[in-house]
Order: C-alpha cells, then structure tokens, then sequence
C-alpha cells in the first residue's frame, strides 16, 4: 500500500513517460508543481520500495512493479470518470477533480463492481484507455487532428492534455467523441483548421485545439 502522496508522483510520472518511456526530475516538479528537493527525496523513497530507477542527474523510469502500481491507480481513477458520466450525469469537464480523489480507495471490490456495472468499458469518456485489473493498458494508436490534410474525414477518438476550460470549449461547439469531422481548409502559416462537422456546423480550430483532439480516419 501506497501514501496519497506515493501514488500521485507514480501517476504524473507514468504519464509523463508514456512517449520516451523515462521522464525528468525538473519535469515532475513542474508538473506536480513541487521544488526539485522535495522530488529528489520522493525519488530515493520510491527507488527503495523498488517502483523507480533513480539516479542523480539521469532520467527517471518507472520499474515493472512501478508500472503495474502506476496503471492501477490510473485504473481507478478512469474507472471513476466513466460511472460518474455514465451513471451519475456528470459533464465530461467536471469529473476530474472528483475522480482524483475517489482514486486513492484501497478497496479492489469496489472498482471491480464499478467495472461490472459499466460493462466493462475499454475507454474513459475522453477516450483514454483503461487499464484491466491487472494493470494492463491497452494503447489505443490514434492520429492528432493537426496532422491531418484538407480533405480528410475522421471521427474524433479522445481528447489529450484535457482541462476543464478546453471540455467546455468542446460542449459549446457540439464537439463529442464519435463526432465525424471533415477537414476544409488547413491554414499553412500557422496550422490552424477549419472544419465541418453535424451538416452545418462550421468552426475554426487553433494549431493547439488541434493538437489535443485525437482521431482516426474514416
């Protein structure tokens, strides 16, 4: 069993290693919004019980142990998010906050009945992968929106690097996972979109909206 605090540094390092599989200390202070001390010492700490590999001044990386705990915790806490939408009536923008807290439980059977009462699901309402109880996360290889061409049809798959701020910018434009969207224009100076969706619907998207919108081609 891990402390409140243990479990938060596994998450944001998990998470800030999913691309290159190894993150720095600078980068889990910034992210946790902690001073480099106080990471340093987490470190050691989360070295002995065997969760990272830490040495001073290298990138950090999660153990197999620290993966397993990390995509548990993660577990719980999109397993949270989805009853909360699905069953509660939560907005997507609102679940969050709620859910980081419901994700320290030490209790197996309750998410496991949450799971049950689901049907299992394989996402989260941002389309994010769940992991299965053994910590198992199945990545799902989607494509950003930036990256697409003018012409291309898509449907929108999940959501990255979410706010509050940028959900609710999606619900005010009708923009919902599973929405088709066909791409009208690239913008060549700076990246931006325009893009159709829902017949009539017409709206421009910035570079950054962009990057955070993961689709796949239809």
């Amino acid at each position: 069993m891990h402390s409140y605090t243990e479990e938060n540094y596994l998450k944001a390092i998990f998470n800030l290693s999913a691309e290159k599989g190894e993150v720095s200390a600078n980068e889990i202070s910034v992210q946790l919004k902690l001073k480099m001390p106080t990471v340093n010492s987490m470190m050691k700490k989360l070295a002995v019980k065997k969760l990272v590999h830490y040495e001073s001044y290298k990138p950090i990386k999660l153990t197999e142990k620290g993966k397993k705990e990390a995509s548990l915790i993660i577990r719980k806490h999109r397993l949270t998010e989805m009853f909360l939408v699905q069953k509660m009536g939560f907005g997507w923008e609102e679940v969050h906050e709620i859910a980081e807290q419901i994700e320290h439980l030490q209790s197996p059977i309750f998410f496991e009945r949450i799971d049950a009462l689901l049907g299992y699901p394989k996402i989260d309402p941002h389309g994010s992968p769940i992991p299965d109880k053994t910590g198992k996360m199945e990545w799902i290889k989607y494509e950003k929106l930036s990256s697409c061409k003018a012409g291309d049809t898509v449907r929108l798959a999940a959501v990255i690097h979410t706010t509050d701020e940028f959900l609710k910018f999606l619900n005010i434009r009708g923009l919902q996972l599973g929405l088709k969207i066909k791409i009208k224009f690239v913008e060549k100076f700076d990246s931006s979109m325009i893009v159709s969706y829902n017949k009539s619907n017409t709206e421009m998207l910035s570079e950054t909206e962009c990057e955070r919108l993961l689709v796949e081609k239809i």
